[in-house]
This record gives C-alpha cells, structure tokens and sequence, in this order.
C-alpha cells in the first residue's frame, strides 16, 4: 500500500502555494493525500509574520504527534527558516526545511514516507547535494536534518504542475522575497531577496492549467508587484506584471485571472490600464492594496514608501479604471510602537473615507531581528489598547463589508462554484465566488470549477450572497447587471 502524507499550511497566499506544490509533487510521486491523524508523513508548512504564528505552528505539530505518534513531521516556510533548531526540538519532528530549500521538502517528505524505520540525520552543510545522503546520514540517533541558510537557491517550486483540484482557484506564485524592508517584517529574512519566475516558465504553466480544465487561476507572490525586476533579458524578455499579464491574455485561453497582494506603489498606469481594458471580463475586479496604517507618521516609521494620499489616489484610479463592482482590500496594523490615539483615529478616517470590501486586521507583533522590535522596546502600546483599536476596526471593517456586498442585492456577476461544504450540500446549495471576490450561496446543486452567472437575491447575516443562476433568476430593477449604488433597501424589496 503507497504511503500516505498530509500538508497543513498556515500564513499567506504565497505561502499556500507553496503547500499546494508539495502536495502536488507528493501526489504525482505515487503517495496518498490524507489527513494528519493517518499520514506517514506530515508536511507542516508555517509563517513567522506574528509571534501568533509561530504558537499556532508549534501547537499544530505537538497535536499532530498527540494523535498520530508514528507519523513523521517535515516542518518548512518561514518559521523553519527563522528558527529552525525551535522545530528541530519539537516531538516527532525528523526534519526542518527552511524556505532557501524548500524545492527539497517533497523529496525529503518522500524519503521518510518510504524509509520510516530509518533515524534521521544531524544538522547538515546546506552544500551538500544529495538529499538521499542527508537523511541517510550517520549523526546522533534521533535529531532532525535542518536544511536552511542565506543563499535560497533551492526556493522555487517551479517544476510544481498547477491544476484544478483540492483547490479550484489554485494559486501560482511567480515572484518570491522581499527587498522593501519594513521595518516591522521579518520576511526579508525569512524569503531573501526578490526573485521571479521568468516569463516562459510562467507561460508554460498557465498553459497547462487551462489544458487541465481550470478557469480561474491566481498569480501570487510575497511582492508580487515586483515580478521581473530582477530578470535579465536573457532570462526573460518580459520584465514587468503589467507586461506578463498581457502575454497571458495574449497567448493563453485562461477564462479568468485574479491578481493576489500588490503594493500600492506598484499599481502603475500600465497596471491600471490592464484593469480598465479587462476588469470583469478576463481579469477579476479585485484588488489587494496593504494599508498597514492611514497615519503619516506611523507609515514613515514603518518604512513604507507610501503617504495616506498616495493610497487614496491609487484607490481612486483603481475605481475609476474597474468602475464600482471592484472589491478593495487591505491589510491594517492596530498598535505599532509609539501609535498615538490621534494617529490610529487618522487610520479610521481614512478606512471609513475609502471603499473598502473586506479589510484583513492585525495587532501589531514584535518580530526578532527587526528595527519596530527595538522600536517596541522604547514605545509600545498597551495590550489593552491595542484590543480597543482591534475592537474598532473589527466593527468598521464589518460595516465596510456589508455595505460593499448589500449594493450587489439585485445584480448579476459571474462566479465561479468552488468545493462546497457538507452542511451546505445539504440544502441543495453550492458555494461559489464571485468575479469580484464576494461569497455565494447559490441555490443549485454544482460540481466545483464551473463559471455561472448568478443573479444576487440577498445577503446572509454573515455577509454571503445568496443567488439563483441567473437564467433562472428574477430580472433586475436595474436590467440584466443592475447599476451598483442603488438603494439595498430598494433592491431587496
């Protein structure tokens, strides 16, 4: 009987797609995908950004050893290359394979899958080749091979086939590292430097995605909008997002492309243009822009290279390029050392004066080896401050999001059905998302990867659209894709 393995991913949307190319090269290495309580192998993929994150990993791996003993647990990403000797101690821990090798991780994961008898190695030289000899290696019975340093050659999971399955919005992550430093990030240290996968590569990849039935596909990255800067022209001849994703339109019959996390720097002209000339058709009305704070002063400290009027103004051209139907989103830090009531009141101001659709809401976490970890040191905020500010910004956020979602009472939008839950099922309804990133329920029974236009009839408590297909919806007051902005109350009469 083939082995079988389980893959736990925690953090970002990058991160994510690196999870979900193990995986894949797991499953197409012979191996069964299950769940951690029966898995030979546990592949825990886990993120650093918060103090949080790291106790979440931590605790996943001592539950996954409670429950299932005999498994062996492959610890990767961002905390296994920030402190890898941290989850080399852990129970049941055989190996720690820091993000500058985590191409490696599915073959190590393979390994131990099929060598479960076998100890594993001591700490070993990161310029060693063989990956059979590090886990065959003669050191102290019973620690963990660590795989982790500065150089990341080892960092991309390119040769990672991308098709609909587990996930029907599978992500492609095309650009990793960071070269911003803000001083609050610990993910320079943790990722390197920006590094992108050339255009080909890329091209070759969407490609097969589409040969393999998938629909919607999202480009992703930890700076995504720095894709090809760091390319020669040897390597690729398209060196800019805005170029690579008009290559894609161009040379592929993708039916729908979503752009995840983008700096708001990085929403240049040819950007927005892509969005004007095909938002809502080939390219998803949504958009990411990090915020972290709507206070000056805050953003100068954090070493963004952004002002608050930056912000709003590529706000504003986003809008005015996608139209209203544009879901915005955002990242928003509550507490940075030294956040004034008058600066954090400057974040409100802002969030209520833009039209946001969802905001993504973090207290602020010290991180080792980063300037706001002294910064904290000198001026930090109170805990119970900071759960105020969340406080507000939950409740804001909340009033953003229904507002955002209720003027789409009435309208037709495309969607796409996604894997649907039990208790859902059960009803006879499908989940879906939106073109524009909003979540349905939809009131018919669909397999999962098919592009339906809905017609929206109303809104959940928790902010799902509720929808019938739109052939077999009521027309709308406003005709076939009613104007956004109408009265809610009127829609939903």
């Amino acid at each position: 009987m083939a082995a079988s393995f389980h893959v736990e991913n925690f953090g970002c949307r990058a991160a994510r797609a690196d999870g979900e190319a193990v995986a894949s090269l797991l499953r197409n290495a012979g191996l069964n995908e299950g769940e951690s309580a029966e898995a030979d192998v546990v592949v825990v993929n886990t993120c650093s950004v918060t103090a949080e994150a790291d106790r979440e990993a931590r605790a996943f791996i001592r539950r996954a050893q409670r429950v299932n003993p005999a498994a062996r647990i492959v610890a990767t990403g961002c905390y296994a290359q920030r402190a890898p000797q941290e989850l080399a101690s852990l129970p049941g821990v055989v190996a720690v394979v820091g993000n500058s090798h985590k191409a490696l991780a599915p073959e190590i994961a393979r390994i131990f899958a099929g060598n479960l008898g076998t100890s594993s190695a001591t700490e070993v030289p990161a310029s060693l080749v063989s990956v059979q000899a590090l886990v065959a290696g003669t050191g102290a019975k019973g620690q963990a091979v660590i795989l982790a340093d500065d150089s990341f050659a080892h960092s991309f999971l390119e040769e990672a086939p991308v098709v609909p399955g587990a996930q029907t919005r599978p992500n492609l992550k095309i650009q990793e590292g960071c070269g911003n430093r803000c001083s609050f990030c610990v993910i320079p240290q943790t990722r390197g430097s920006s590094r992108s996968l050339p255009a080909g590569k890329v091209l070759s990849h969407v490609e097969s995605f589409v040969a393999a039935g998938g629909n919607e596909l999202v480009l992703s990255g930890i700076n995504l909008g720095r894709w090809g800067r760091d390319l020669q022209p040897a390597q690729s001849p398209i060196r800019t997002l805005a170029a690579l994703v008009r290559q894609i339109f161009e040379h592929t019959d993708l039916p729908r492309l979503r752009l995840s996390s983008i700096e708001p720097m990085d929403w240049d002209s040819d950007m927005i243009l892509l969005m004007s000339e095909f938002g809502g058709t080939r390219l998803a009305r949504h958009a990411h822009l990090p915020l972290q704070s709507g206070s000056d002063a805050v953003l100068r400290r954090m070493y963004r290279r952004y002002r608050p009027w930056h912000y709003a103004e590529k706000v504003a051209a986003l809008i005015d390029a996608a139209g209203p139907k544009l879901t915005l989103g955002a990242d928003v830090m509550a507490g940075f050392p030294g956040e004034t009531d008058r600066e954090f009141k400057e974040t409100v101001e802002l969030i209520r004066a833009l039209p946001f659709g969802y905001l993504h809401l973090f207290p602020f976490s010290a991180r080792p080896g980063t300037r706001a970890w002294s910064l904290h040191a000198e001026s930090p905020v109170s805990t119970a401050v900071v759960e105020e500010r969340m406080a507000v910004l939950r409740a804001l956020a909340a009033e953003k999001s229904l507002a955002h979602r209720g003027q789409f009472i009435g309208c037709e939008l495309d969607s796409i059905t996604m894997h649907t839950p039990a208790k859902i099922a059960e009803r006879g309804c499908t989940s879906a998302l939106t073109e524009n990133f909003v979540p349905v329920e939809l009131a018919v029974c669909s397999p999962a990867n098919r592009l339906i236009r809905i017609h929206v009839t109303g809104l959940t408590g928790a902010g799902t659209l509720l929808a019938l297909p739109a052939s077999t919806g009521i027309a709308s007051l406003n005709g076939p894709a009613c104007a956004v902005g109408d009265s809610i109350l009127q829609l939903a009469l």
